[in-house]
């Protein structure tokens, strides 16, 4: 019965952001780095995000914090959502360019980690992957996800500062242009 409730509380917070998502990324076409906004700080709650913790793919919890020193790009997604799909190999390519320079990409799935895991090993990601129901949504709202769409970006700085966040796909480019001057 604890199982069955758990499903359907995943399901019920994905067709949530699948809505969103859906929504916000016919209004965002070409999404604009927070950066570009004076009131970029404002909603971001960088110590709560950096204090979560969620389980990644193997069940084990993995503390945000174990990335600080680092640049940091959380990305919130679902392999159901378009838009998410369209920009992951842009974040693998970054993340296999970068990662040696301190850039860390961690993925946040909001969906059963049987179905992230099958497209974890269909596209090949292999920057970590965290998986959460609700505690994930609530996670996104901390980051700034006021409109609560997929995908959500926020890139923090080394000293964990929001450099900018994202509703909508990012393109390769354009996030390469943030980030490289950040390491």
């Amino acid at each position: 019965m604890k199982l069955k409730k758990h499903h359907l509380s995943v399901l019920i917070v994905a067709a949530v952001f699948g809505v969103a998502g859906a929504f916000v990324y016919k209004k965002l076409s070409d999404p604009t780095p927070a950066a570009d906004n004076g009131g970029l700080s404002e909603g971001i709650d960088t110590g709560a995000v950096m204090a979560a913790s969620l389980p990644d793919l193997e069940g084990k919890p993995q503390p945000l914090s174990q990335w600080a020193g680092k640049v940091v790009v959380i990305n919130f997604w679902a392999p159901w959502c378009p838009p998410c799909r369209e920009e992951i190999p842009g974040f693998i390519k970054l993340h296999e360019k970068y990662a040696d320079k301190g850039l860390v990409f961690v993925g946040v799935a909001l969906d059963e980690p049987s179905r992230v895991q099958a497209y974890v090993d269909e596209i090949g990601i292999h920057y970590p992957i965290l998986v959460g129901g609700p505690e994930a949504s609530q996670l996104s709202t901390l980051a700034g996800n006021r409109l609560g769409g997929l995908p959500y970006t926020l890139v923090l700085d080394r000293d964990g500062k929001p450099a900018a966040t994202y509703t909508g796909a990012v393109a390769e480019q354009k996030l390469e242009a943030l980030v490289a001057p950040l390491l």
